[in-house]
């Protein structure tokens, strides 16, 4: 199983002129892409979605709202500590994403194996890696 490569299916499409906005159904989530031209990606496609795991943020104990369109609950499942960053592995249902984050975050947060967290991905940072 690749980290950061999420099985959805397309669930709507809105477009105005070049610029869309997409939707997708992915482990009871849905998803938001957006994105400047799509190629042969339609309702019910089903595709491959991936984001950098330095784009990809984590909130824990969270309560409030957020402009990020893409809130995923997720549990930590794996915690590399460097010096100066933090990986951090997290298993949405048969899915694994991977975060990148500073090392400091991660210690300000407590992190730990187990954590129940948000990971947090903003519209404009997924993307579509694969048409299935």
């Amino acid at each position: 199983m690749n980290i950061n490569n999420l099985e959805a299916k397309v669930i709507s499409i809105q477009s105005v002129e070049d610029l869309n906005i997409v939707k997708f159904e992915f482990e009871n989530h849905i998803l938001s892409m957006m994105s400047l031209g799509l190629k042969d990606t339609k309702i019910n496609s089903r595709v491959i979605l991936s984001a950098n795991p330095s784009h990809i943020a984590i909130a824990k104990d969270f309560s409030g709202l957020l402009s990020y369109s893409n809130q995923i609950k997720s549990k930590i499942t794996h915690i590399e500590m460097g010096e100066l960053l933090c990986s951090i592995e997290l298993e949405i249902g048969k899915h694994k994403l991977n975060s990148l984050i500073t090392a400091s975050s991660a210690q300000r947060l407590d992190l730990k194996i187990n954590d129940e967290v948000l990971a947090l991905i903003k519209a404009s940072e997924l993307s579509i890696k694969d048409l299935l």
